[in-house]
């Protein structure tokens, strides 16, 4: 296999097929319901919140809300009160599965659920699948995180609907540093990889520095791309803002941090500050202008477009080939 990362990729143009891009759609379908982008914040504490949470969900994007010092139950409740879908985090503790049990007894129920703990191609993950499954059959449960083949079959197999890829890619993770392992520095082949025996969604979680890497994540398999660093750092982010030499930062640090544990025990993440961008709402206005043009240099009209062009691959034994999956 291909071994490369975002940056030793570019896709190839098609004749163009549109007058303007603005003509270009660019939602996705991704389980019970249709978003206006194929991206979703990282669901991290100093990415989201509930006031973000419910900002996107009322304008048609996806979220996935953090499972870190909150009442799930209470916070569901909250977005169906306000005729909002409810997507929430769960790990694979006995506290996580109280709080399914009460969604299920309270009839609060939640649309999607996100296992989502570190390794997440586990005999723990299976078990959680299963006792979501039974509880809440009609929820959308999108588990991870793997890094392997063997992990999407096994997740898929197990009763996910859609799986995470991703292990260790992101801005404030070191887990490749820390244990040896990991898709840090490969992820878009790992995705590719990946997406070659997926039946059922992906997400590719970490690695995106640059708005065109939703493109190519696009194009190597992935339904939905979830996304931190530049999701961190605008006004509404719930990270504390941070004054140096008079320039305005957001904390923004990893779940795996001794920051969000409270704790330094098996730490895999670290804080960094992330300049301060403005407005969440400009940076997905620009979001989505930018994946239209992709889209229109796929010569395509929607999304699935962008998985028919070819690439090259800027770096190391195959530079400058074309290659064609």
């Amino acid at each position: 296999m291909e071994i490369f990362d975002y940056d030793n990729i570019l896709l190839l143009p098609r004749k163009c097929r549109v007058e303007s891009r603005g003509e270009c759609d660019t939602s996705i379908e991704f389980g019970p319901r249709r978003f206006k982008l194929p991206v979703v914040p990282a669901n991290m504490k100093t990415v989201v919140d509930e006031s973000i949470t419910e900002y996107l969900a009322a304008n048609g994007y996806f979220y996935v809300m953090h499972r870190f010092d909150l009442d799930n139950v209470a916070y569901a409740r909250q977005m169906r009160d306000k005729g909002l879908f409810v997507s929430i985090s769960s790990g694979v503790k006995p506290a996580d599965y109280a709080v399914i049990d009460a969604l299920a007894a309270d009839g609060v129920g939640a649309d999607y659920i996100t296992i989502d703990i570190a390794h997440g191609h586990a005999d723990s993950v299976q078990r959680m699948i299963a006792h979501i499954k039974q509880k809440l059959p009609n929820t959308f449960v999108i588990a991870g995180n793997v890094g392997t083949p063997e992990g999407v079959i096994d997740l898929e197999n197990w009763g996910a609907d859609a799986t995470k890829v991703g292990i260790g890619p992101g801005k404030v993770c070191i887990t490749r540093l820390k244990t040896g392992f990991g898709t840090g520095g490969w992820q878009l082949s790992a995705l590719k990889w990946c997406a070659r025996v997926a039946t059922k969604p992906i997400i590719a979680d970490g690695g995106i520095r640059h708005h065109g890497d939703i493109a190519k994540s696009v194009r190597f398999g992935a339904s939905m791309i979830m996304i931190g660093s530049l999701f961190a750092g605008h006004e509404e982010s719930p990270g504390n803002t941070v004054e140096v030499d008079g320039k305005l930062y957001k904390e923004y640090y990893g779940s795996a941090s001794d920051f969000n544990k409270g704790e330094y025990k098996h730490v895999e993440g670290k804080r960094i500050l992330e300049p301060v961008k403005g407005k969440l709402a400009d940076t997905l206005r620009e979001m989505q202008e930018d994946v239209q043009s992709s889209v229109s240099y796929a010569g395509g009209k929607q999304l699935a477009d962008l998985r028919k062009v070819n690439y090259v691959i800027l770096g190391g034994e195959n530079a400058g080939e074309h290659l064609f999956m």
